[in-house]
């Protein structure tokens, strides 16, 4: 099983996202209050909270998709107001729809992540195809490269959305609910796609319920209540009350317990490295 990066020092490395005094709403009303947050180069932090706390208005202010009401939002160093400025953030979307009444390939869904980074001709080359087909592999889809988007399994095409992400070779990839609506084989894959880029040195905001299949890539995690942070540190001692897809609370070891079952003992959720294929 791979160590988790929670162990290493990152105290040293270079600020890539920081939120100093930061308020965060819709109109004039804030959602998100008051909130301070450093994620550094190569961080995996987990953004955990219950419904309605306001854990996705946060990530949604990095992204221009929420109005930052208070304070200031700065991506290595720089304050983060325009639409340029926030290119350099990747987005993987909880909802989406991959594909539509026109046919799209895997490469051509993932060249479209590209497309902010083309001149003003807009035309790709060689370095741009070569960037998309260094996300396809990230996300281990080169051998369905060319095939119809609208074919492939949901973990499939989410992964497929993580490498169009990639493509626009952000600074920081926020996911929101990465693991959700999939079953359990794909969370494992989509696990694994999340430790390939840990190890690759991907900076990453992942916003979750699931935390069980990505316990062991996850370095970092804070609690958000109320609009509120109410934890940063680590996975291990957050006080939050979070489940695996089968309702089970996870621990940061990587074992839950059913509260259904007998006083047998904790039940081991598989995590990486399982040999499973996804569907």
């Amino acid at each position: 099983m791979r160590v988790s990066q929670a162990t290493e020092p990152t105290q040293l490395a270079r600020p890539v996202v920081r939120l100093s005094g930061v308020s965060i709403g819709y109109g004039e009303r804030a959602v998100v209050r008051d909130v301070d947050l450093t994620v550094r180069d190569g961080e995996v932090v987990a953004v955990l909270g219950p419904n309605g706390s306001g854990k996705t208005t946060l990530v949604r202010g990095l992204l221009g998709l929420a109005t930052v009401l208070a304070g200031d939002v700065e991506l290595l160093g720089r304050p983060l107001r325009t639409r340029h400025d926030r290119a350099r953030i990747g987005y993987v979307p909880q909802r989406h729809t991959v594909g539509g009444s026109v046919p799209s390939t895997v490469r051509e869904v993932v060249a479209s992540g590209r497309l902010p980074r083309l001149g003003w001709f807009g035309r790709m080359g060689a370095h741009d195809r070569d960037v998309v087909q260094q996300a396809i592999e990230a996300v281990d889809l080169g051998p369905l490269a060319n095939s119809d988007i609208a074919e492939l399994s949901g973990g499939q095409q989410r992964r497929a959305l993580i490498a169009r992400a990639l493509a626009g070779e952000p600074q920081v990839l926020v996911m929101d609910e990465p693991t959700a609506g999939v079953d359990l084989a794909s969370q494992q894959a989509l696990a694994r796609t999340v430790a390939r880029l840990t190890d690759r040195g991907v900076t990453m905001l992942i916003v979750t319920h699931e935390i069980g299949p990505l316990v062991d890539v996850v370095t970092r995690a804070i609690v958000v209540t109320d609009g509120r942070i109410s934890y940063d540190g680590p996975l291990s001692t957050s006080p939050t009350g979070v489940e695996d897809p089968g309702g089970h609370h996870v621990h940061a070891t990587g074992d839950c317990t059913d509260p259904h079952a007998d006083d047998s003992g904790p039940r081991r959720v598989p995590l990486l490295g399982s040999p499973v294929e996804d569907r």
